[in-house]
């Protein structure tokens, strides 16, 4: 069975996705976690860009939790080409210039899924690749007004398919997309 990547998205109703940590939190709740981390423990590796790595090392190796633990404890891997000696343990780093054929190797390797945790242009450009099995975008009932959003006015076309949908009681809707094959 070939390995999926997924990826895991905060965005608003206005397309958002800078900066979640200033409005995600008010809509947080226990069923929203339980969802995140649901994702979390159906994949045993998680693959990140340098810009999340630098907020993600800073932040949760001094947390503690199901969540910090599974942040600290599972293997990252990190697309730079800038980063050469990471000092989060437990990470490797991927070139940019090879990421489609060690993403392709790796899917082949058993295992879970390799998870994306925001990783906005990361994303992207997996989408574009053809290699992102699954995106789930976690939409907040609010309109930020400003910031970078997930997909670029000149984007190229992705057909995708709404494959699960689920709208917790803070208003958050789950909404996960895979590749239209």
């Amino acid at each position: 069975m070939i390995r999926r990547i997924t990826a895991n998205v905060y965005v608003s109703l206005d397309g958002v996705v800078e900066a979640p940590e200033n409005w995600h939190f008010p809509y947080h709740d226990d069923a929203t976690q339980e969802a995140v981390m649901a994702g979390l423990r159906a994949a045993d590796t998680l693959l990140l860009g340098r810009k999340t790595y630098d907020i993600f090392a800073g932040a949760w190796p001094d947390r503690d939790g199901e969540m910090a633990d599974w942040f600290n404890l599972t293997p990252r891997l990190v697309v730079s080409s800038t980063l050469r000696d990471p000092e989060w343990k437990g990470t490797s780093v991927l070139a940019p210039e090879r990421l489609a054929e060690e993403l392709t190797e790796l899917k082949q390797q058993p295992g879970l899924a390799i998870a994306v945790h925001g990783s906005i242009s990361l994303v992207r450009t997996l989408l574009e690749l053809g290699l992102l099995d699954d995106l789930t975008l976690m939409l907040h009932p609010l309109v930020v007004g400003s910031g970078e959003r997930l997909f670029a006015d000149n984007g190229p076309r992705i057909p995708l398919r709404l494959s699960a949908a689920t709208t917790f009681g803070s208003g958050i809707q789950s909404l996960t997309y895979t590749k239209d094959i």
